[in-house]
């Protein structure tokens, strides 16, 4: 009977998984939001911390097809039983970034990579439409004395451009939420500019002192006699130029290895 009952559990806690194992949308008025994040590997420890990767990605559009508002500010937080630590990891300052391509980028501080990905873009002049893509390299960084990443973002087309946006990082005490990365974004293009994809891959394995690390970790935090779990994931919030503010949640399951 015991042994029926763990199956049945883990057979629902899969099933379910497939279902909430999808991007969320949400709108507000005419503007829409795609954001899905994803970690692997799904089976983890019940009581220490394992490596992991994370992956995140969001698109922007209007349901009419109009031009979106410009993306300003954007913040995820991800659930308590995710840890990111930076301990003996290399740092690259913002300032080391400014003004260079990815490979530039990756020659000074490919020792602090933690993360990549690419990012699509519209300038929108008044008598054509011009799509953007770049690429993105985040790397472990410091912003007022305190642990960040920098994200460098990078195009070419229409012309080379150059952002570094840092994302400061906090970990609440309290809550469900034990880790916050969150950026302000400037205006792009003389306002010309709106951004209308991204996707982020955080991962990072490395030693010090002798020790294997992880700049990612987490553990699946089932009850005892519990094949899995289903939980609270992430949540962001991405606020646009328009006085916009679109906020979701993310549920995602993990079983117990």
């Amino acid at each position: 009977m015991r042994s029926r009952t763990a199956i049945g559990l883990g057979l629902a806690v899969a099933l379910l998984g497939a279902v909430l194992a999808q991007a969320e949308v949400t709108q507000r008025s005419n503007l829409r939001l795609s954001f899905d994040a994803r970690f692997t590997p799904h089976a983890l420890p019940r009581n220490r911390d394992a490596p992991v990767t994370v992956a995140l990605n969001g698109l922007i559009w209007t349901a009419d097809g109009s031009r979106p508002p410009q993306l300003r500010a954007m913040s995820i937080a991800v659930n308590r039983y995710g840890r990111l630590s930076t301990v003996g990891l290399p740092v690259c300052p913002t300032r080391r970034l400014e003004s260079t391509s990815s490979e530039t980028a990756l020659a000074i501080c490919r020792d602090a990579l933690v993360g990549h990905g690419r990012f699509g873009a519209i300038v929108d002049f008044p008598d054509a439409k011009f799509p953007v893509e770049g690429r993105m390299l985040a790397f472990n960084s410091r912003q007022r004395g305190k642990p960040a990443i920098a994200l460098h973002v990078y195009g070419t087309n229409p012309v080379e451009t150059t952002l570094v946006l840092p994302f400061g990082i906090k970990h609440p005490r309290r809550g469900r939420y034990g880790t916050v990365i969150s950026t302000r974004i400037p205006r792009l293009a003389s306002d010309l500019g709106y951004v209308t994809e991204l996707s982020l891959t955080f991962g990072r394995r490395y030693r010090h002192d002798g020790r294997a690390r992880s700049f990612i970790s987490a553990r699946c935090a089932a009850p005892a006699g519990f094949p899995g779990a289903i939980f609270n994931f992430a949540r962001g919030s991405f606020s646009f130029a328009n006085g916009q503010t679109l906020r979701t949640t993310l549920v995602r399951d993990c079983r117990v290895r």
